[in-house]
């Protein structure tokens, strides 16, 4: 268990694509409503890889595409929503407000945002920053909770890898 000044952190080294879909349906079994990720990394780093494991181990079968041009993408899911933001593309962070995401999901969906930087000042507080680094042809993953709620969460879901 974890005091309150602790920081509750995993680490992980994704060896390939599998790898990353694997990490992502571990992240997948303690979700609840109301989780807010904050997901960094460069382009091609495994942001929606990791997205896409995520959404496969709760069920979801469709087509699980980067929300590049369209900002975000939804999935209603049997227990909750969940919505991947991508905010590459922003310019200014008042877009996220123009695009009339102050209030998405109103603590009653799970939100996953790329590229968080593009509209700081503007989005609710991560719970969970899960930053994803290039190394070579793998990936390493490192989960950092940022409220006493992620930090409930990665104590339950983060076994070491």
């Amino acid at each position: 268990m974890h005091k309150r000044d602790d920081t509750v952190r995993c680490r992980c080294h994704l060896a390939d694509e599998a790898a990353t879909l694997a990490f992502g349906a571990r992240l997948a079994r303690e979700l609840t409503p109301g989780l807010t990720f904050y997901l960094e990394g460069d382009l091609g780093a495994g942001k929606t890889t990791l997205v896409r494991g995520l959404l496969r181990a709760l069920g979801h079968s469709g087509r699980v595409k980067s929300p590049t041009y369209t900002l975000v993408e939804t999935y209603s899911l049997p227990a909750f929503e969940l919505y991947h933001f991508d905010l590459y593309r922003l310019h200014d962070p008042r877009e996220w407000l123009d695009a009339g995401f102050r209030d998405v999901g109103g603590g009653q969906a799970v939100s996953l945002i790329e590229w968080p930087e593009k509209a700081a000042g503007w989005l609710p507080p991560p719970d969970v920053v899960v930053r994803l680094r290039i190394d070579d042809d793998s990936r390493d993953a490192e989960c950092e909770a940022t409220s006493p709620r992620g930090a409930r969460y990665l104590e339950a879901c983060c076994t070491p890898c």
